[in-house]
């Protein structure tokens, strides 16, 4: 996976945007790390990335589902929303999803089991 600074730059500003919306979370509260690979060091970007992940144990990559999600789009709001959307409210595509949503006490045992052996 190549990343230019470009799409770096989107995502990023794409994941602070998702914060942003929330109603409970606050942009200054998170931080990232970026490491730049150019050249033949580039083909390690999604090694890498990978091994960021699973050291870092991030809640919204390992265990809850919906971070990266994106407006499903017209005609397809029958879907349900997410893991995050139910944690997190505020994204404004998030509230139009209908579909049954994961319960709150389903979600907040899946955290618990997932931290109980840290």
């Amino acid at each position: 996976m190549e990343v230019n600074s470009n799409s770096l730059y989107s995502r990023l500003r794409e994941h602070a945007r998702n914060i942003k919306e929330t109603e409970n979370l606050k942009i200054d509260d998170f931080v990232s790390r970026i490491m730049i690979l150019e050249g033949q060091e580039s083909n390690l970007i999604s090694t890498v990335e990978s091994e960021l992940i699973r050291r870092s144990s991030a809640l919204w990559n390992s265990v809850i589902d919906g971070f990266g999600n994106h407006d499903p789009g017209s005609g397809r709001y029958n879907q349900s929303p997410s893991e995050w959307d139910i944690l997190h409210p505020g994204r404004k595509w998030a509230a139009r999803l209908s579909g049954k949503p994961p319960s709150m006490k389903t979600i907040l045992r899946k955290i618990r089991l997932a931290t109980s052996s840290l």
